[in-house]
C-alpha cells in the first residue's frame, strides 16, 4: 500500500507563507503558519530554527529585490538612488517593517544595501561614526515612508482642534493617491540636502555637536 503523500516544505515555502500571513494580519505564529501550510508545527522545525530565523529569511527575501549599482556620479546621488530602491521593495510589504525593526539585522543580503550606503557616505568624507548615524537616518526615513504607503487614503481628519495653518495644509490634500510618493520625494530632497551640508567634502564647517549644560 503506498504511503500517504506529505506536503513538500522548504525554507523558501515557509518564508513565502509567512510573508503572506503578515501581509494579511500584520504578524505570524508558528502554529498559524503550520496550519496555513497544512502541516504539523513540528514539521516546520525540520527546515527552520524558529520565528527569528523566519524573520531574517523574510528580510532577505524582500531586500533581494533591491538593485545595488556601483558608484556613478556624486555620493549624494548614490544615496538618493539607494533610498528609492529601498523604499520601492519595502513598499510591497509594509506590514513586515515592525517585525524587521524589532530584530537585529543578520541577513547577508541586507548588507548589500548597507555596504553600498557605507561606501557612499565614506566617499562623502564622513567619519565611521557619522557613517553609521547617516545610515540609521536613511533607514528611519525610508522605513517610515514605506509604512506611509499603507496609510488610509485620508490620513488626517479635519478636527476642530486643527489650527488655521493645519487646516490650510489639509485643504490641499483630499483623496490623493500620489501624496505618499510626493511626500517621500520632498523628504528625500530635504534629507540629502542636510547630509550634503554636513559632508566634510563640501568644504563647509561641520555642525558642532550639542554640549551638555555645565
Amino acid at each position: 500500500m503506498p504511503r500517504p503523500s506529505q506536503r513538500l516544505l522548504s525554507p523558501e515555502i515557509i518564508t513565502e507563507a509567512a510573508i503572506r500571513m503578515v501581509d494579511l494580519t500584520g504578524d505570524f505564529t508558528m502554529p498559524g503558519l503550520a496550519e496555513r501550510l497544512k502541516v504539523r508545527p513540528s514539521s516546520l522545525y525540520n527546515h527552520v530554527s524558529g520565528r527569528a530565523e523566519i524573520i531574517e529569511l523574510m528580510r532577505a527575501r524582500v531586500m533581494a529585490g533591491i538593485v545595488v549599482t556601483g558608484p556613478d556620479g556624486k555620493w549624494s546621488e548614490t544615496v538618493a538612488g539607494l533610498a528609492r530602491e529601498y523604499r520601492r521593495n519595502y513598499a510591497e510589504h509594509p506590514r513586515l517593517i515592525p517585525l524587521f525593526t524589532a530584530h537585529t539585522v543578520q541577513s547577508g543580503v541586507a548588507f548589500g544595501l548597507y555596504n553600498a550606503l557605507a561606501q557612499a557616505f565614506s566617499e562623502g568624507g564622513f567619519s565611521p561614526e557619522e557613517v553609521l548615524h547617516a545610515i540609521t537616518t536613511v533607514d528611519s526615513f525610508v522605513l517610515g515612508s514605506a509604512l506611509d504607503l499603507a496609510a488610509p487614503e485620508v490620513v488626517w481628519a479635519t478636527a476642530p482642534e486643527a489650527n488655521e495653518s493645519m487646516r490650510a495644509a489639509l485643504a490641499t490634500s483630499g483623496p490623493n493617491p500620489g501624496r505618499a510618493d510626493a511626500a517621500f520625494e520632498f523628504g528625500l530632497r530635504t534629507l540629502i540636502a542636510g547630509l550634503v551640508a554636513q559632508a566634510p567634502t563640501q568644504g563647509r564647517p561641520r555642525l558642532a555637536a550639542p554640549t551638555s549644560p555645565a
